[in-house]
């Protein structure tokens, strides 16, 4: 403090003043290791690390040179809490101090990350990230969606890309804070304001690129469950790719950058044109050969032609009909020739054991008159019975005065 003492109205410059800062707190610390929770994690092209360690009450930038990341066993991000060790620095330049980390170790799950993997496991055993629940977007929108910040530069990134794909898109914007407290609330009410009055036929909701928790309203339940109950399909496009919200999850799609949701949600006006007038060429060539067909077709109907036509019809027609009549005739006589020989064989029959036929051959019916019986058997007769004789031909009567019995009768 000697360096700085001086008559009261004395004037010192900054450089003065941090030289002595730089050089009582570089002194005061040796190497020391500090907890915290990783936030604003950056990778250079040089291969060195530019971070913040916080926790609960304040923050410390630091730093890690590429000549110490070979020791990493593991690739920081925002969220993870880490122990470092390293050594303090001042930086005169920015008037800043910062932590120059020598090593870095996992000291355990970062709070941030581990209290989005826990609301990540509990929704998905909601089933709000099944991939049944995801709409498909629209080939042809009439209106985009955007619930964004009104002053970012992803809605920027947005409305131009939209022009420039298809200017006949309309786009309304639903105004929304996108970090900071209160901002998942507004996210999730302009949301339901979109759906409520059918204002739009997808929904881009989305920030630009930031910290773990400048982007943890996408992540809060209110925003999954009101993406969830989403009737309009809804891309999610928070931050740049490597990062990530609980949004991404439930969304029915996911893009990298609200710039990438912009061309995954218009389609170009170019293609759309070439699609239609490729449509228009086959439309335009079927009908031309449908015409073609139907006109080689009318020509054929002159009355020479239809003539002809009806005869190459009849004809067929007409030979089938007489081949049938002749063949109908011939199974009439067959079955006739048939019938008439069974008939005649039957008349045969019947006339062989006619009566008439057997009085004729000789053959005379004798009855008894007493009993009027037919007589079979000469036993059964007594002498001096009275019997009718029927011959072919008149009657006989007779009176029985002898009787010869057969050997058979004993």
């Amino acid at each position: 403090m000697n360096r700085l003492a001086g008559p009261e109205n004395s004037v010192f410059t900054i450089s003065q003043i941090t030289s002595v800062i730089q050089e009582l707190l570089e002194s005061a610390f040796d190497t020391i290791t500090v907890e915290g929770e990783i936030s604003n994690c950056k990778l250079t092209s040089a291969g060195h690390y530019y971070l913040t360690l916080k926790d609960s009450g304040a923050q410390l930038t630091a730093a890690m040179w590429r000549s110490y990341t070979p020791s990493l066993t593991f690739v920081p991000k925002d969220g993870m809490l880490v122990r470092c060790t390293g050594k303090l620095n001042v930086y005169p330049p920015h008037g800043k101090y910062q932590l120059i980390i020598s090593r870095m170790e996992v000291a355990g799950a970062g709070n941030i990350l581990q209290m989005l993997e826990d609301r990540k496991k509990q929704l998905a055993a909601e089933g709000l990230f099944d991939e049944a629940r995801k709409k498909p977007l629209p080939m042809f929108p009439k209106t985009l969606g955007i619930v964004t910040s009104p002053t970012g530069a992803a809605l920027r990134d947005i409305l131009q890309i939209t022009k420039r794909r298809n200017p006949c898109v309309s786009v309304v914007i639903f105004p929304a804070m996108v970090q900071g407290d209160g901002a998942d609330k507004t996210i999730a009410r302009q949301i339901k304001a979109a759906n409520d009055f059918h204002l739009c036929d997808v929904l881009i909701v989305g920030r630009g690129g930031g910290s773990l928790e400048d982007l943890l309203p996408f992540s809060e339940e209110t925003v999954v469950r009101a993406i969830a109950d989403s009737s309009i399909p809804v891309i999610s496009a928070v931050g740049h790719e490597i990062d990530w919200a609980l949004s991404d999850y439930v969304a029915d799609f996911r893009a990298p950058t609200p710039s990438a949701a912009a061309e995954s949600a218009v389609p170009l006006k170019s293609d759309i044109m070439r699609t239609l007038a490729a449509y228009a060429d086959d439309f335009y060539t079927t009908i031309k050969q449908k015409v073609e067909n139907m006109k080689l077709v009318v020509r054929t109907f002159n009355p020479e032609n239809l003539e002809l036509q009806f005869r190459n019809i009849e004809q067929p027609l007409l030979a089938r009909f007489d081949n049938a009549k002749v063949a109908l005739l011939q199974n009439m006589d067959a079955r006739l020739k048939d019938a008439k020989q069974h008939i005649a064989m039957c008349v045969q029959v019947l006339e062989s054991a006619s009566p008439e036929r057997i009085f004729a051959r000789g053959y005379s019916m004798v009855r008894d008159i007493s009993t009027n019986k037919i007589v079979r058997n000469a036993a059964h007769i007594a002498v001096g019975a009275e019997l009718e004789i029927v011959p072919a031909r008149g009657k006989l009567h007779a009176h029985v005065t002898k009787i010869e019995k057969s050997h058979a009768d004993g």
